[in-house]
């Protein structure tokens, strides 16, 4: 079976969150666990469907993963500066990992960026999320630690950037 990037469906953005929420909880990248409070953004799809663009990748008729493709500076942005696109909240069911799905929102998003002409696209993720990683030095991406920051004012908890120049 083939993954199919495509369009976020609003009917999906319950099963989308969850998504999102499980694949941080599960691979214990929330510092609270259950009661921290970043877990109500990675669940709430509508908020971040009304500022970007929430895609998701099929697997035989249902949704295995999603990322927020941010097309330029605004509300979602937490890197992108002017004339980039940002990759936010990529995550995939723990059962559909190892299948491509993950690259492929990933290829999706810079498809998306290449044809609004943006000079480049960036993201942030956490030192742990080793294939991740893997996944956006395969697409072309690099590091740019010129661009790590801290989003918790008072916290030791740095996440790290990455860039693609298209």
């Amino acid at each position: 079976m083939d993954i199919v990037i495509r369009q976020a469906e609003p009917g999906e953005y319950e099963v989308l969150g969850e998504i999102t929420a499980q694949a941080y909880l599960q691979d214990g990248l929330l510092t609270f666990g259950e009661s921290d409070w970043y877990l109500a953004e990675l669940r709430d799809v509508a908020k971040r469907a009304a500022a970007a663009e929430v895609l998701a990748a099929d697997l035989g008729g249902r949704p295995v993963g999603g990322v927020t493709y941010v097309p330029s500076t605004g509300p979602m942005a937490d890197l992108a500066g002017p004339g980039e696109a940002e990759i936010r909240m990529l995550a995939v069911d723990r059962a559909a990992r190892g299948r491509g799905a993950g690259e492929a929102l990933v290829r999706a998003c810079i498809d998306r960026a290449r044809a609004a002409e943006r000079t480049g696209i960036v993201l942030c993720t956490q030192p742990v999320m080793h294939a991740a990683h893997r996944i956006y030095e395969r697409a072309g991406f690099v590091r740019a630690p010129e661009r790590d920051w801290k989003p918790i004012p008072g916290q030791d908890f740095t996440l790290l950037a990455y860039e693609l120049t298209l």
